[in-house]
């Protein structure tokens, strides 16, 4: 709720504060004094545009601040949404700068007007004549009925199966549509992978197989090499070996003459031995090796499929093409996964939709039980202002799926005379009848729904009297649930008032400015004395006035 208003240099206000009642706050005053100004530094925190026309002083800044109590209103998640701090108490500021640049603020922060709106609508229900009314949006009105009904649990149990049923099939549609491409690709994938897992692929194949065909096709300089090698150690007849063994046998005959010289021939006999192994090795690889054209054409032909696969993949190594492998066959069982899921997703939202039809019967048979009733409350207290021949008629018409608050498409119609034909509201009702209309259903629902402050503006045009009289009683009712406030010229609603504030001129030096007084028990009597009259107020009219504030 709004708890004070903070104006400077606008328009013909220099500078005022106002602060609201909890209940009702009843604003009066002369045609002219302001009280239109009023509306209109309101409507610059509730993010409307304005210009340097409505600075006071040319060479200051305009300056209006609201200040909020939102504990109420379960607006953390907003807050958080847009990178706010939140606090129970907010702080709505807009300035408007000599230069006509214009800044907004939530809590000292600096936000655009747009999000300035979407706060402020959740604070302020602004009710002028020929305003575009909440009560003509259908959301609205099925949240009503839905109030009135009760069907605050019936309806957070269907909403929250209605999401995750969104969210499957949303999920589903989008497997779906990966299904079907999956359709186009899978013959290509699968001609993929069979060139892979035909080519039988092995870790560190090509590099052996490299190293094989290089031996192969250099085997005769190969055995060559080692045959000479092997001759050079062991045949000839001045052999490596032969050599050494002599060498070995004449060290042996000294080796008891020191240890030193024992060590000696212990390792060059070691050395022989290591020699005669390399000898044999030589000699067993020259034997072994020998030109073998047909190996050397598989050996190529192997590496010639590899090289393509491997060009073929943009890759170097065969372990790049497992890894290819892998993925593609990954891929195809995520297509296999896909239709499995998509079979379970269409099973589950097959079921989903089955229950959130048998809650949107009870749902719809809860609204259709209440609405009889409603509209003959609506009937009779627009009978009460004046309008006894008007008529508002609930309409339900079903819709072919579920929807987010059932499967019924709610909307009000409206006559305003007899004989009238009923008709959408925004398309019959005048702004006076509107705000009627608006303020004896929001007085039905009061209870149910958390309303923001209600401001009512000229809501009482063409009445008087004894209809006025039960148009501040219905209002001073709406403010036991909610904080309301009223600009109005009528005498019967301001004496319901909680706080009465008196809108006036003022002349100071060469200029006028518009001012603001809360009046007394007393000064409230004089004012509404003075409606009643003429100014000042006959007798008769004050006595009637403590009539009227006493009631």
């Amino acid at each position: 709720m709004i708890r004070s208003l903070f104006i400077q240099n606008y328009a013909i206000i220099d500078e005022l504060s106002i602060h609201f009642s909890d209940g009702l706050t009843i604003i009066t005053g002369e045609t002219g004094a302001g009280k239109s100004i009023l509306l209109g530094a309101l409507g610059l925190i509730m993010g409307k545009r304005a210009d340097t026309k409505a600075l006071y002083k040319l060479d200051q800044k305009c300056l209006v601040e609201g200040y909020f109590d939102v504990h109420a209103y379960d607006l953390r998640s907003f807050f958080e949404k847009n990178d706010l701090d939140y606090d129970d108490e907010v702080i709505l500021r807009r300035e408007i700068l000599p230069s006509g640049k214009s800044r907004a603020f939530i809590n000292d922060t600096p936000v655009n007007l747009e999000l300035m709106r979407d706060l402020s609508q959740a604070l302020v229900d602004l009710h002028q004549q020929f305003d575009s009314l909440d009560i003509h949006n259908v959301s609205f009105q099925l949240r009503m009925l839905d109030a009135l009904a009760g069907n605050k649990p019936l309806l957070h149990q269907y909403q929250e199966l209605y999401r995750e049923y969104q969210a499957d099939r949303h999920t589903l549609a989008e497997l779906i549509r990966q299904d079907r491409n999956a359709a186009k690709e899978t013959e290509f994938i699968q001609f993929q992978l069979k060139e892979l897992v035909d080519a039988a692929l092995q870790p560190a194949e090509q590099e052996s197989l490299e190293e094989e065909l290089g031996r192969l096709t250099n085997a005769e300089e190969i055995k060559r090499t080692l045959g000479a090698v092997f001759n050079y150690l062991s045949e000839d007849e001045q052999s490596v070996l032969g050599q050494l063994q002599h060498m070995v046998v004449s060290v042996g005959g000294i080796r008891k003459f020191g240890q030193s010289i024992d060590e000696l021939y212990q390792r060059f006999q070691g050395l022989l031995y290591e020699l005669q192994d390399l000898s044999s090795e030589f000699e067993r690889q020259a034997e072994d090796t020998e030109f073998d054209p047909e190996r050397i054409l598989e050996i190529q032909q192997r590496l010639d499929t590899l090289y393509r696969l491997q060009n073929k993949h943009q890759v170097q190594t065969e372990e790049e093409l497992m890894a290819i492998q892998r993925d593609l066959e990954a891929r195809l069982q995520t297509f296999d996964d896909i239709s499995g899921e998509i079979s379970r997703l269409q099973e589950k939202t097959a079921e989903a939709e089955r229950h959130l039809q048998k809650l949107a019967a009870q749902l719809t048979e809860r609204r259709s039980a209440v609405i009889p009733g409603f509209e003959g409350q609506v009937q009779d207290m627009l009978g009460q202002l004046a309008m006894e021949h008007a008529r508002l008629k609930v309409e339900v018409s079903a819709l072919d799926h579920p929807g987010p608050t059932g499967m019924d498409e709610v909307n009000y119609l409206f006559a305003a005379n007899k004989g009238g034909r009923l008709q959408m509201i925004k398309d019959v009702a005048s702004g006076g009848e509107l705000s009627r209309l608006t303020l004896v259903t929001k007085s039905l629902v009061a209870s149910a729904i958390p309303l923001p402050t209600l401001i009512f503006d000229e809501i009482d045009t063409g009445i008087s009297g004894d209809v006025a009289l039960k148009m501040g009683r219905i209002l001073r009712q709406l403010s036991n649930q909610h904080q309301v406030v009223v600009i109005t010229h009528s005498p019967q609603v301001a004496s319901k008032a909680d706080v009465h504030y008196f809108v006036y001129k003022q002349v100071q030096e060469e200029r006028t400015v518009a001012e603001v007084r809360l009046l007394s028990e007393e000064e409230r009597v004089t004012s509404i004395a003075t409606m009643l009259s003429q100014s000042p107020p006959s007798e008769s009219a004050i006595r009637n006035a403590r009539e009227l504030l006493a009631g």
